[in-house]
């Protein structure tokens, strides 16, 4: 028997794919911090202890930055230290090939134990040391415990590293024993510089810096490296290495590399200073990045970052190639509260990557796509990347500014991005999804209250707010909405916002307190000052040919670092030469910044890229470069904003229009010559003269507009009598 249009089995088979992707999105937003192999899976009393320290890390930042304000030294090594016991509490070192050795082996328990009793005889050392001046009052600590703490503490640090690397914990539901010691030692270490915060502050890098405030800074720098490597990988970790030796080879190095050197005790004493690892980075993973951070966790949890989603669905889920084009308005939105790329990439690609490929895109371009629209997460304002932060408190120049200027620049990104989707839609003639497998656009709009957290977050920022005050409104904000759903948030939805919340951020403090390292060695050795004297003269005077540099190396840097870090580290080498040479402060910032992003999609280390082909199940090398050939078109946007300062919103409403207009046409025109699609087909010698047409007009001038439009109307009417002939040699067969 056939079942009547209107039974509720097949009204449920019509609305079975538009519940799908309510699943899906609900899946993917709720993502528990980093998505990593070696994130232990607590349950019981470890977890809710676990989620209850996360919590207390979370509401601690909050309370400070809102209600409470710390001294900055304090708040920073707090930030650090209380991310390096909730990592290695929470991330196990499991990535080490394990074959053939076991933890419970006797030269194991024997490394651990040595390892145990010198981290906890220079714990001890600390506890005497805080004890006797906080609690008793005395001027001066026990002599035994200000000369013997430091060496044991830093030993112990570096063989519990050295178990947990050859001896993993594979238990994922339980503590490992030298993750637990690593905890107890980022705990001693922070509370030791803490303790004498405002005398290091004056002795630090000097010659009457002690040798306790040496090994506390050992175990810290230590213990860095080592969380960043669990999270980050080892890239960024050989590069700081290299940083670190240099720090000590100057005087055997060759050319500008060379310097006198420096001893331990200066070296690491200068390190944990706020011209190192308590610099701009940490500045601002401790205050912006956590609070926005918070902020998406609000949105995942409440599912209000849902609606984003299920709002591009509705939108352009049915038009040609539909579920790519999500991807590029869904990165897009979710990018606005996310900044990051391959997060943007998790938490929108676990829907828009099987819904590509069930159209009939191939594993690898779905990926590609998805892996390119995320990456202008961090491009996009209100919120951006970190590194947007990092460039306000290294150029002076107020966040808002920074924003304001990225816009033009964001929405080109995009707009190209989506240029390259449709016409590879085009090419292989590829369909949307049927309208009643997507949700209703009717019923999400009468749900648009739900993008008030983004609203009230725009209006704040625009009204003049601080960043920190405009970022709590707007998660207030989220809760409150969050009441108008069925999935109000209550005191257990509040904890799990800020449980993750502290979760997803660990990632960035490592990242952030690494580049710190580098950024120090980069200030205390002048090689940034004698780097940007060679491109200078490198460059003879020749801007472009410096902002190319600044290109390159903003790009290699990307390869093997975070963007954060990558373009905290361009921007202290690079940005200070170009800017010497007549650049803008602002343009050669946003230039570097814009490379670094772009970086995530660049082979042969495609972050962004990776994490795309780990959802689709593609090769991740022939993805980066099908997600770098992508977004080919936007490397030339950087160009465009330094020929053209309108496209900066510098300059009267005309010269802004006229850039802008002009600046998408010859996105356009290079979409096509890379995708080799216009009117139909097109051939080597009409892809050469689009390429030619879209490079005219990076100048923004009205003559090379001209000559760029000129060459589009010729190479249109000549290409379409090509189709045309085509088409009729095609009906003759």
């Amino acid at each position: 028997m056939t079942a009547s249009p209107n039974t509720p089995t097949q009204n449920e088979e019509k609305n079975h794919a538009a519940s799908l992707i309510e699943e899906q999105t609900a899946r993917a937003l709720v993502d528990e911090g980093p998505r990593s192999g070696n994130q232990r899976d607590f349950t019981g009393p470890r977890n809710a202890i676990i989620a209850c320290m996360c919590v207390a890390y979370t509401v601690f930042h909050l309370l400070v930055m809102n209600v409470y304000p710390l001294e900055t030294w304090t708040y920073r090594l707090t930030h650090v230290g209380g991310g390096l016991f909730l990592g290695f509490l929470l991330f196990g070192a499991t990535s080490m090939d394990a074959k053939g050795r076991t933890s419970g082996s006797l030269l194991a328990n024997a490394i651990l134990a040595i390892a145990g009793a010198a981290v906890l005889y220079g714990a001890v050392g600390v506890a005497a040391i805080w004890i006797n001046g906080e609690v008793l009052g005395k001027a001066l600590p026990p002599a035994w415990a200000m000369t013997s703490f430091g060496l044991p503490l830093a030993a112990g640090t570096a063989l519990a590293i050295v178990h947990s690397w050859v001896f993993p914990h594979t238990n994922r539901s339980k503590f490992a024993p030298s993750d637990v010691l690593l905890a107890v030692a980022a705990v001693a270490c922070t509370a030791y510089l803490i303790f004498f915060a405002r005398q290091l502050q004056l002795r630090a890098g000097m010659p009457m810096a002690l040798p306790g405030d040496m090994w506390a800074a050992v175990t810290g720098v230590l213990l860095i490296i080592e969380l960043t490597r669990r999270l980050a990988g080892l890239a960024l970790v050989f590069i700081a290495g290299v940083f670190v030796a240099y720090a000590f080879l100057g005087p055997w190095l060759p050319g500008i590399f060379e310097h006198r050197g420096y001893d331990a005790k200066r070296f690491f004493s200068y390190i944990f200073t706020d011209n190192g690892i308590l610099g701009a980075p940490i500045a601002i993973s401790s205050t912006y990045i956590v609070l926005f951070v918070v902020f998406a966790a609000f949105l995942q949890t409440t599912r209000v970052g849902e609606y984003f989603v299920n709002l591009a669905f509705a939108a352009a889920g049915h038009r040609r190639g539909g579920p790519a084009k999500v991807a590029i308005f869904a990165s897009g939105l979710m990018g606005m509260i996310n900044g990051t790329s391959a997060g943007n990439v998790v938490a929108t690609g676990s829907l828009t990557i099987p819904m590509m490929k069930r159209v009939g895109y191939r594993p690898q371009t779905a990926a590609s796509v998805e892996a390119a629209a995320s990456t202008g997460g961090q491009i996009m304002p209100p919120i951006m990347g970190a590194g947007a932060f990092i460039m306000a408190e290294i150029t002076g120049i107020s966040y808002m500014e920074i924003v304001w200027a990225a816009i033009i620049p964001a929405i080109l990104y995009f707009i190209s991005i989506y240029f390259m989707v449709d016409l590879a839609a085009q090419k292989a003639n590829m369909k949307g999804l049927p309208r009643d497998q997507l949700p209703k656009l009717g019923m999400l709009i009468r749900q648009i209250y739900l993008f008030t957290p983004i609203v009230v977050l725009i209006y704040a920022l625009f009204a003049g707010y601080s960043v920190i005050r405009c970022g709590t409104l707007a998660m207030i904000t989220a809760a409150v909405v969050s009441w108008l759903t069925p999935h109000r948030m209550g005191p257990r939805q509040l904890f799990h916002a800020l449980d993750i919340g502290a979760r997803m951020v660990l990632q960035l403090v490592a990242v952030c307190a690494t580049a710190g390292i580098i950024v120090g060695v980069i200030a205390l050795t002048g090689i940034g000052s004698r780097f940007s004297t060679v491109l200078l003269a490198l460059a003879d005077q020749s801007q472009i040919l410096a902002l190319f540099f600044a290109m390159i190396v903003s790009i290699v840097l990307g390869m093997g670092m975070p963007t954060t870090a990558a373009y905290a580290v361009a921007a202290s080498v690079i940005a200070p030469g170009v800017v010497n040479l007549g650049v803008e402060p602002l343009v050669a910032h946003l230039f570097i910044f814009y490379f670094a992003v772009m970086s995530a999609i660049t082979p042969p280390v495609a972050l962004a890229a990776y994490a795309g082909s780990a959802l689709a199940g593609s090769d991740p090398v022939k993805t980066s470069v099908e997600s770098f050939r992508i977004g080919l078109a936007a490397f030339v946007v950087p160009y465009m904003f330094f020929f053209s300062p309108a496209m900066l919103l510098d300059g009267n409403w005309f010269e802004i229009a006229h850039v802008a207009i002009t600046a998408i046409a010859g996105v356009y025109l290079l979409s096509c010559a890379v995708q080799g699609w216009f009117l139909g087909h097109a051939g080597r010698a009409v892809r050469a003269g689009l390429l030619v047409g879209g490079l005219t007009m990076i100048a923004g001038g009205w003559v090379t507009d001209a000559i760029g439009l000129g060459i589009a109307i010729i190479l249109a009417v000549t290409q379409k009598k090509i189709v045309e002939a085509r088409d009729l040699a095609h009906g003759a067969d």
